[in-house]
């Protein structure tokens, strides 16, 4: 069983903190290694690595920087098979799955390649009588990055690549659940030539979030987590003058009416439920159908029931385990609470024991119909692969019901109709939408965030509003009078 350290500064140590904690492999339950579990001291040591860093990589030139991104995106593109290999490992989650997260990952890099062009300033001649204005942006400082389990490997690439092509130095905290990846993509920095430094991670749990909330030499804090921990991040690295992104949780909605393909539905209605075990902020939790839906419930339970539940590493499994035990018990739970508050199981996924991995954290797709908005299930964001099912007399109820949740993260609508999906779309409170689209994970050059309890602070992530929140506007006013010359006045300066 090896141990986890930390990345500081361009190589790996055990910092000065004597805690540990195991990291699990899902699918055999087992202990594979353990993590070392960063203190302030160790915190500390990262962000002064960094803030060295910053005063050359601050100041290289966006061509060197250039370069560094493009022999990163290739280092990455030419290790993902490697990188899915570590993240279905520890997280549980199918090889395929794991590839395609790496890919999503990998697109954030290309856009972030293109930092020349998202870095071009304003310029304005002679906007006053021999005078000219110009902006341009600079990177922050020291930037940090605290990040989930579900996504080890392509949500801090969310956030790093583009902090780093923006000239910023950057410190990860990942989940101690799932940190391996961490510390090789941080191998990957050091071999594209990003000097040491640059980039640095601490593994570590509510002691590192902390330190690095509280940590004076830290610019800006990026999340993406649950909604609890995201509304602590947010006001608590704001009160200690923080630039924060906070991205919280979900409830997301899957509006079904009559005139959509069935059996494209309930095709997608699975995948969207069920990839990746449910562990996804933007996996569909909720079918709203409109009318009579009963043959399609039928539908989605029958197919629910054939996935293929098994280790990450079979390529035969098509959906892993959930993290860890704890998780398990939670999900299979709540499903039991639902049962008894008068939901029906239509596919029930509970007690299921896969043969060889009996130990291994296995809990199968689970489809509850009838459920109503006053029931647990629906209410609590269960983050496992459970679908519930509710009903909708018509559209503009299922708006209604969507806007009065507490979450706003991603919502999509089946129809054939344009009027009744422009409805929707124009309708709903939520901040990313689907037209027969399950899972609307924008591409790398939108950004990505929700509304409402799902996202903490105006900025959401990567895209342009990523590279906005990286850096921090500067305008220049300037002239270049002739010798002798002088028009000063007392009064407030104006345009000629």
């Amino acid at each position: 069983m090896g141990t986890i350290e930390h990345w500081i500064g361009g190589s790996v140590t055990a910092g000065v903190s004597s805690r540990r904690a195991p990291v699990y492999q899902p699918a055999t339950g087992q202990v594979a290694h353990e993590v070392v579990l960063a203190g302030a001291a160790d915190v500390d040591a990262a962000v002064s690595a960094a803030r060295v860093a910053f005063e050359g990589w601050g100041q290289e030139s966006l061509s060197r920087r250039t370069k560094v991104l493009f022999a990163f995106r290739e280092l990455v593109s030419r290790n993902a098979e490697k990188i899915g290999k570590i993240v279905s490992n520890e997280h549980g989650k199918v090889l395929s799955d794991a590839a395609g997260e790496v890919q999503r990952g990998l697109e954030v890099i290309e856009f972030a390649c293109g930092i020349p062009q998202l870095l071009k300033g304003s310029y304005s001649d002679q906007a006053s009588a021999g005078v000219d204005v110009f902006g341009f942006r600079e990177p922050l400082g020291v930037v940090a990055g605290i990040t989930p389990f579900n996504f080890p490997a392509m949500v801090p690439m969310w956030m790093h690549p583009i902090a780093i092509a923006c000239g910023n130095t950057f410190v990860l905290k990942p989940s101690e659940r799932d940190p391996s990846v961490s510390n090789f993509v941080a191998s990957l920095w050091r071999e594209a030539g990003l000097p040491d430094g640059v980039f640095n991670v601490v593994h570590g749990d509510h002691d590192a979030v902390d330190a690095i909330l509280k940590h004076p030499g830290i610019a800006a804090v990026s999340f993406v987590g649950s909604t609890p921990i995201a509304r602590y991040i947010y006001f608590e690295g704001v009160k200690s003058g923080k630039r924060v992104q906070a991205l919280g949780g979900a409830k997301n909605h899957a509006v079904v009416l009559p005139d959509a393909d069935p059996d494209f539905v309930a095709e997608h209605l699975v995948a969207s439920a069920f990839g990746s075990a449910g562990e996804r902020c933007m996996a569909v939790s909720a079918a709203v159908l409109v009318g009579a839906g009963d043959r399609l419930v039928e539908e989605v339970a029958s197919r629910a029931a054939e996935v293929r539940v098994g280790p990450g590493d079979d390529p035969a499994s098509e959906m892993g385990p959930v993290i860890t035990a704890a998780a398990r018990d939670r999900i299979e739970n709540l499903i039991s609470v639902g049962e008894r508050q008068g939901a029906r199981v239509a596919a029930d996924g509970r007690n299921l024991k896969i043969p060889g991995y009996e130990e291994g954290f296995f809990t199968g797709p689970t489809v509850l119909d009838g459920v109503t908005p006053e029931m647990d299930v629906y209410r609590e964001e269960i983050f496992g692969p459970v679908l519930s099912v509710v009903r909708a007399g018509d559209v503009d109820e299922a708006i209604a019901l969507i806007n009065s949740n507490p979450y706003g993260n991603g919502t999509a609508v089946f129809t054939s109709s344009g009027a009744a999906a422009r409805r929707f779309q124009r309708g709903v409170r939520v901040g990313m939408i689907g037209v027969n689209v399950p899972i609307p994970v924008p591409m790398a050059y939108y950004s990505f965030g929700g509304w409402k309890d799902s996202l903490f602070g105006q900025s959401h992530i990567y895209g342009p509003d990523g590279v906005d929140f990286y850096t921090r506007g500067k305008v220049v006013t300037q002239r270049w009078p002739s010798t002798g010359a002088s028009d000063a006045s007392l009064h407030f300066p104006t345009a000629r």
